[in-house]
């Protein structure tokens, strides 16, 4: 049972849509959860005293620090999608 039993085909489309497009808001609200993180860490790691601009050193580290992020991010990401598919098969 889903839940859209008694509502009409036009009412089931419609509650199918709604259901990808909060999926699709929650997608961007965790990317932005996880730009913030990348922000607040790379930020303390990286800048000892903000200036009007950045320079070669700071903005190297937080590339750098970014990056590893990154890496680190589809690493995880993909080992746990390796473990689901060996768990279903």
């Amino acid at each position: 049972m889903d839940g859209f039993d008694n509502l009409s085909a036009s009412e089931k489309a419609e509650a199918t849509e709604l259901q990808r497009l909060i999926a699709i808001e929650q997608q961007k609200a965790q990317f932005q959860a996880q730009v913030h993180n990348f922000t607040d860490v790379c930020w303390d790691k990286c800048v000892d005293s903000p200036g009007s601009k950045l320079d070669y050193r700071t903005e190297t580290c937080l590339v750098s620090c970014v990056e590893r992020f990154i890496d680190t991010t589809l690493t995880i990401t993909n080992r746990f999608t390796q473990m689901v598919q060996k768990g279903t098969h």
